[in-house]
């Protein structure tokens, strides 16, 4: 996509052409330029939509994988304009949704006003904080909608009645989280996601994509017969932090499996 390009890009995109396959990194891991490679080459193999997260010294939502591609990208002096130029760089070159992962406090300290803004300049579709309850998704929400920019939900296994309120007013999809605790890969997922799921869908028309914990082929598989799409994470990035500058073929190559793995 070329910058003069202009197609109104939605996170919703991710899924009108079947189950999503959505991937994650940590933007500057190992560096801003790596960061543009490989989540182009993730694009190649498949991705629906790219999660960019912004490095943060206490990511509270991420086990010991993230946690140090956080350090790692910190260490090289990644900040939140670094991110925005990154996600400008690849908007440049792809139709793909993006969507950041970041904390309240970097939103906060940004200026929501001035962050938001920089969301549309630079491409960004949709928006994560895994530390902002539902409750308080007010504090962004004019500045979301001013903007363009999707505030999506998480809904985790002990949410209960409270998936019908989140549902409802989900915007771009609503992010499943599969297990309790943090982010992480898992031999099994044990909760009962077609429930929740369900759920989701008596409240909402909005996709319903599931993260946390997932890793292999046939767990992407399994996930996608009940859910419209399907978020990796800790996968991703623990092969970039194997391969390093090299990680780019290694990451097309796990991707390209992944997503063959859903459309089964």
């Amino acid at each position: 996509m070329n910058k003069e390009s202009k197609k109104k890009i939605d996170v919703k995109d991710a899924f009108e052409k079947g189950k999503a396959f959505i991937g994650f990194v940590t933007g500057g891991d190992p560096s801003i330029e790596k960061s543009e490679e490989i989540i182009l080459r993730m694009v190649e193999a498949g991705c629906d939509l790219i999660e960019i997260g912004i490095p943060f010294s206490d990511p509270i939502a991420e086990g010991p994988v993230i946690q140090e591609a956080n350090i790692r990208a910190l260490s090289v002096g990644t900040t939140t304009d670094k991110i925005f130029g990154l996600a400008e760089n690849v908007r440049r070159k792809t139709d793909v949704p993006l969507v950041l992962l970041t904390y309240l406090n970097p939103v906060f300290h940004y200026g929501y006003e001035g962050f938001f803004a920089r969301c549309r300049e630079s491409g960004i579709n949709g928006i994560i904080i895994p530390d902002m309850p539902y409750e308080e998704k007010g504090e962004l929400e004019q500045y979301g909608k001013k903007y363009g920019v999707d505030l999506i939900s998480l809904i985790a296994p002990t949410s209960e009645e409270r998936i019908k309120k989140i549902a409802n007013g989900a915007e771009g999809f609503v992010y499943v989280v599969s297990s309790m605790g943090v982010t992480g890969v898992r031999s099994e997922i044990t909760t009962d996601l077609e429930s929740m799921i369900s759920a989701v869908r008596k409240a909402t028309d909005t996709p319903a994509a599931v993260g946390f914990g997932v890793n292999t082929p046939k767990q992407a598989a399994q996930i996608a017969k009940i859910a419209d799409g399907v978020i990796v994470g800790s996968a991703i990035v623990k092969i970039i932090a194997r391969y390093g500058d090299e990680a780019g073929e290694h990451v097309y190559r796990y991707v390209k499996e992944m997503k063959d793995a859903i459309l089964q």
